[in-house]
């Protein structure tokens, strides 16, 4: 009895000291409620990076979600070609990278709290601060110094909006990668001051379901909505107009005055189809940053975006790998990594090229000049209602063909259009739209068109603009046709 009395205390004291010694618990996804700057509540979601060691640290991703949708959820996404037509990656891809993510509903929107102010640096930009500030404290995030972790971020659309609002006002940011994200949102929404009505009510749609029925299912409820100014201007849009209050609140929200703040390593990645955010605004981005930012800097254009790729997009997973050896390199600091050259883009033949620089070096263009008629009428619209079409009936639209090149050649960058034109109307100002339909495929480019604002008064004008961008691969002798179309369903009515 003696014996086995020592034996027992022997066991216990092995116990007592085994206890002393064991790890940490492995770390696991939780769910939070992060409190911003002025008491707003944003419902945050944070997952360990996959096969942490117990007491290991990770860097940290931050993936905002886009317009009216809420954080991501799902540790084991995968892509799928949804995903790849908007360039997405999902945060699947990043925790079983070895990176810690961060996902939650913007203000307004899920089952945040607020206002949605269309990721202002002023109130969605503090918003992510506050989520900073809770990655610092989390055990499993590296840290460059207290309440200063090692932080990247990721998006698409309204999540590469809130990138470019954090990183210019948070020096804790550490790398980004906007994914179709626009440079200004006037440019993008109101070119000119033609709206584009099309995807205005898409937009207005969504985000009112998205700020209104996930805050009531929501534990609290939250009442979360939208600011006023979002429903005025799409009121105003379906006539083809916006007022200079609501032109100015948008333009109040930038990101474009923002970049020239930004000074981190930045990944743009556009979409050749997108008619939401345009290769335009990704040219914008990326010459204010290769003027201010001294940072590394690389530019993809892939075919998908907002709106309809209508070849195959590429190899399978391209945009998502480049993205994740985007951050290996510059957040994880893995010098290793080869990041690929600074411009990359995709044609409609799916076939990746690459430059040094963009723009790249020219080596010729391709021009013509021709006169035509154009009558003007509501009824004579082409296009879907969130991409260009050819005109499809007889005179809707005054046509010049581009003679191709005498070799196989690529053909990217701004078209240049100068139109001297006279013609009456009532109103007398308007807007035609131009758009380049491809011989070879008989589809308009990129499904763009690009408004031009006339003055119809009997006088004789003439204005230059730079088109939308186009990435294209011409085949020897391919020509392409400009068209001058009276109407778009991409944009507002024809008055």
């Amino acid at each position: 009895m003696r014996r086995r009395c020592a034996n027992v205390g022997v066991l216990l004291a092995v116990a007592a000291a085994l206890a002393v010694l064991a790890w940490p618990a492995a770390a696991s996804a939780r769910d939070v409620t992060v409190t911003s700057f002025d008491g707003t509540p944003i419902s945050a979601h944070f997952f360990p990076a996959a096969g942490l060691a117990p007491g290991a640290k990770a860097p940290t991703v931050l993936v905002g979600p886009g317009w009216s949708m809420s954080g991501e959820t799902d540790p084991n996404s995968t892509s799928n070609p949804v995903l790849e037509n908007f360039g997405l990656t999902p945060i699947g891809a990043f925790v079983n990278h070895g990176y810690n993510v961060v996902t939650w509903d913007p203000r307004g929107f899920g089952a945040s709290g607020g206002t949605v102010e269309v990721d202002d640096y002023r109130v969605e930009g503090r918003d992510t601060q506050a989520l900073i500030d809770y990655v610092a404290t989390q055990p499993e995030a590296q840290l460059d110094s207290p309440g200063d972790p090692r932080v990247g971020m990721a998006g698409s659309s309204y999540g590469g909006i809130i990138q470019l609002a954090t990183a210019a006002i948070d020096p804790r940011v550490d790398a980004i990668v906007p994914n179709i994200t626009p440079h200004d949102l006037t440019s993008s929404l109101f070119k000119d001051r033609a709206v584009k009505a099309g995807w205005g009510l898409i937009l207005v749609g969504a985000g009112a379901e998205g700020a209104i029925l996930p805050g009531l299912l929501a534990n609290p409820p939250q009442t979360g909505h939208m600011d006023p100014h979002i429903y005025d201007t799409i009121v105003g849009g379906v006539a083809n107009s916006v007022s200079d209050a609501n032109y100015q609140w948008f333009a109040d929200k930038g990101p474009g005055f923002l970049v020239k703040n930004i000074h981190v390593p930045t990944l743009l990645t556009q979409g050749t189809a997108d008619t939401l955010f345009t290769l335009q605004e990704s040219i914008d981005n990326f010459n204010d940053l290769a003027a201010h930012s001294g940072a590394p800097l690389k530019m993809m254009w892939f075919c998908g975006g907002h709106g309809v790729c209508l070849t195959g997009g590429g190899p399978s997973g391209y945009v998502a790998n480049r993205t994740l050896q985007w951050l290996d390199r510059y957040l994880k600091g893995d010098t290793s990594v080869d990041t690929g050259p600074r411009f990359e883009w995709l044609a409609e033949d799916d076939v990746w090229r690459s430059a040094a620089n963009y723009p790249m070096k020219s080596d010729g263009s391709l021009s013509a000049s021709g006169s035509g008629v154009l009558p003007i009428a509501p009824v004579l619209t082409s296009g879907g209602l969130i991409l260009a079409t050819p005109a499809a009936l007889p005179g809707g639209s005054a046509e010049l063909t581009i003679p191709g090149p005498a070799q196989a050649a690529d053909v990217v960058g701004v078209p240049q259009l100068s139109l001297t034109y006279s013609g009456t109307a009532l109103p007398a100002k308007t807007f035609v739209y131009a758009q380049i339909v491809n011989s070879a495929t008989g589809e308009v480019q990129g499904n763009q068109a690009t408004p031009i604002p006339v003055n119809l008064d009997g006088a004789t004008h003439t204005i230059s603009r730079p088109l939308e961008p186009i990435a294209s691969r011409a085949a020897a002798g391919q020509s392409y046709k400009l068209q001058i179309v009276p109407a778009t369903t991409l944009y507002g009515l024809q008055t």
